[in-house]
């Protein structure tokens, strides 16, 4: 089977959020962690490349970008997308438009599509404006996110300055007329030398009319959600044969750990949740860890029983976050943490732990590297855009699910352990 779509994710999360996605459609779907080394060989219909460069300096996630589409090629790929997150978390550089930019070079696509909505989990854009829930994206908690804050709702104006081509906009009114309404806008925007267009969705049923009207494009971009209609359409036009049935759970041993590097609203409310649950938990402090070390966090660690999947955690509110970044540095108080987990993640791995919960982008890309992750299979979803996934870790079986830090419910920690266990 040749690889229909290729996918580049700039995180470890969005990326498994994307392949969730795309295999609730019951086709076979395969994500790499890290551009892969070796030719592709069995390629799946969805092949999905996680990177970890949403922050990295816009040459480097450039040059990422380009070795991932370059082996999503080699791989038969004739269709690409770019994943970034559903609250188009970027800087005013980049990364979401250089990369697109970048892309569209390398395919020779006049024009791309930009649409971050994922309606189930509450994300819209109306107007050319990103909605979380009910709130403008500037007056979430999203303005203060430590790494990226986004400060402007307006998609098109944080999108110009990333890019070389002119920026527009089809919105909700074009869409609500359907497919060909929007692929004649398109065309329309191409002829005046538009490359870059934010299309407005607030509904399912927006993301469906988006993808068929870019039947002929190389190259989309957007949340997960958005090509999330793909394969029913590759399925209609006779291209994606192939189903596979879900995959079942290992058989595990009881061990666990729950690791939480997110600072976002939603994780400061699960990790709460969780505390409440009574479970063994430790807080981490990153001027701590930057003065002592991270040696008491492994005896810690050492001591605890995981069976009861202890909890590690950074998680804490905007203003604990700043006074970090003020007194070590945003890069480096996000390093020191970074480290620590993923530290901890080698450590409880080896200790016997085979379930491993993972709050956080960034976490979750140190976390898979320390334990030496290369691909996973998708499996059950816990919450929309959070599946578990499961892989070979030095010849045992393990299962992660890496986790963007505003997905899930309250209850999410408890709920994924305990979805494991039924699935």
């Amino acid at each position: 089977m040749t690889c229909l779509l290729g996918a580049i994710a700039d995180d470890f999360t969005g990326a498994t959020d994307l392949a969730g996605l795309l295999a609730r459609s019951g086709a076979r779907v395969s994500l790499r962690i890290g551009v892969p080394q070796t030719p592709p060989t069995d390629p799946a219909p969805f092949e999905v490349i996680a990177l970890k460069i949403r922050t990295a300096p816009v040459a480097t996630a450039q040059a990422e970008a380009l070795a991932a589409l370059d082996w999503l090629r080699s791989a038969g790929a004739q269709r690409f997308f770019w994943k970034y997150c559903s609250t188009f978390d970027s800087t005013p550089q980049g990364n979401i438009g250089p990369v697109a930019e970048t892309l569209m070079g390398a395919l020779g696509a006049r024009q791309t599509v930009y649409c971050p909505a994922f309606p189930e989990n509450g994300r819209s854009v109306y107007m050319g404006h990103l909605f979380v829930g009910r709130t403008l994206l500037a007056e979430s908690p999203m303005r203060d996110h430590p790494l990226t804050p986004m400060r402007d709702s307006n998609l098109v104006r944080l999108l110009a300055p990333q890019v070389t081509g002119a920026v527009g906009l089809i919105d909700r009114l074009c869409v609500a007329r359907g497919a060909d309404a929007v692929h004649a806008e398109l065309r329309n925007l191409a002829h005046d030398g538009v490359a870059h267009v934010i299309v407005d969705a607030v509904a399912d049923a927006d993301l469906t009319t988006i993808a068929s009207a870019c039947r002929d494009h190389a190259l989309m971009t957007g949340g997960s959600a958005l090509a999330m209609p793909l394969p029913a359409l590759l399925r209609k036009g006779g291209m994606l044969t192939d189903t596979v049935s879900p995959l079942p759970a290992p058989d595990l041993p009881p061990g666990a750990i729950v690791l939480s590097g997110s600072c976002s609203d939603m994780s400061n409310r699960q990790v709460a949740a969780y505390l409440a649950q009574g479970r063994p938990n430790l807080r981490l402090d990153p001027l701590n860890l930057a003065q002592h070390g991270a040696d008491a966090v492994f005896d810690w660690l050492k001591k605890q029983d995981l069976a009861q999947a202890p909890l590690i955690y950074a998680t804490s509110q905007p203003d604990a976050v700043r006074a970090a970044q003020a007194a070590l540095g945003a890069s480096q108080a996000g390093e020191i943490i970074e480290q620590t987990l993923a530290a901890c993640a080698r450590m409880a791995f080896d200790m016997g732990a085979r379930r491993v919960v993972v709050a956080g982008g960034e976490t979750s890309g140190a976390v898979t590297q320390a334990l030496g992750v290369t691909r996973l299979d998708i499996g059950p979803e816990i919450a929309p855009g959070v599946p578990w996934c499961y892989c070979d870790i030095g010849g045992h079986r393990a299962a992660l699910t890496l986790k963007s830090g505003n997905f899930g419910t309250e209850s999410f920690f408890v709920d994924a352990l305990e979805h494991l266990e039924v699935s």
